[in-house]
């Protein structure tokens, strides 16, 4: 076993909205998961009530920088969008 690089965090259960991360070394990133809500939401200009998750990310700039953790959300927000891809 080795010590984590990136943990995942969940507070959702205990419903949590949002979770601001913390990064302990030797860690590079942690990913918080907030509780799934029911809000409003837009999809091509239409307004309606979706489930929505707050993912927030904290990373080390030494080990990576801020674009690399964008793509990094976009890629988990494509896959939480289409779970039978996984």
């Amino acid at each position: 076993m080795a010590e984590p690089a990136i943990t995942v965090t969940n507070l959702g259960d205990l419903g949590v909205d949002s979770v601001l991360p913390v990064v302990y070394p030797p860690q590079v990133a942690m990913v918080g998961f907030g509780r799934l809500a029911q809000r409003p939401w837009a999809v091509d200009g239409l307004l309606g009530i979706r489930p929505v998750v707050e993912v927030t990310l904290a990373a080390d700039h030494r080990a990576s920088d801020g674009h690399r953790g964008g793509l990094f959300l976009s890629s988990l927000a494509e896959y939480l969008r289409t779970p039978e891809e996984l």
